[in-house]
């Protein structure tokens, strides 16, 4: 399968994208969706509960994403724990999707898989092109903020995160974020349309 990973920082827009790229035939996958299942396991939950403790539970056992966050946006060794819980198990399912996905016969498609940290945690060798998604700071928190994220924790997430200059440069495509609906709509096409020919043509290899 050709796989695509699609990427950009906190606010930038990579999920309203992705879904641009589902519109126009693509297979899309959320690894945020993924983590969202992933947090329904138990088993999943107990090994969370032993790098954060039991205050990130709700009454009824539950993970409280909230709390998760306040948490692991502050502590990088705490973060980084509970990303070694779960990406291994994001990309199992990303494994299992492709290869269903190749036994039902759907070669010649872009497989364009949404992955936040794809350049903090080098996994670019999983995929044969990559995406950056981009805006600048200012429009991303101003979205944010009328999403009703709060101003300092929407920093400190982007604080975290490789400055998107770099994401940009370290990418095959980039797509700008910061006008019109209708102006990104135009960008995924012509990207859409190079990945689906070299899709066609098996042209692609691993980065």
């Amino acid at each position: 399968m050709f796989t695509v990973g699609l990427t950009g920082n906190y606010g930038m827009g990579k999920s309203t994208v992705l879904g641009m790229f589902g519109r126009l035939g693509a297979v899309t996958v959320r690894a945020d969706g993924l983590v969202d299942k992933l947090l329904g396991d138990v088993s999943v939950l107990e090994r969370m509960r032993g790098v954060l403790g039991e205050t990130v539970f709700s009454g009824d056992g539950s993970l409280d994403r909230a709390k998760v966050a306040s948490i692991i946006f502050r502590d990088k060794e705490k973060r980084d724990a509970v990303e070694g819980i779960l990406h291994p198990l994001v990309f199992e399912r990303i494994e299992a999707l492709l290869a269903e996905l190749e036994r039902s016969g759907s070669r010649g498609k872009a497989v364009i898989i949404e992955i936040p940290l794809l350049f903090e945690k080098r996994y670019t060798g999983r995929f044969h092109r990559t995406i950056t998604v981009y805006t600048d700071e200012v429009t991303a928190l101003k979205r944010l903020q009328e999403k009703g994220v709060d101003r300092d924790a929407a920093r400190v997430r982007m604080d975290v995160q490789m400055p998107i200059e770099e994401k940009i440069q370290m990418a095959d495509f980039s797509i700008d974020n910061s006008g019109t609906q209708e102006e990104t709509e135009k960008q995924v096409r012509v990207v859409y349309n190079r990945l689906m020919d070299e899709a066609k043509d098996g042209s692609y290899k691993r980065t």
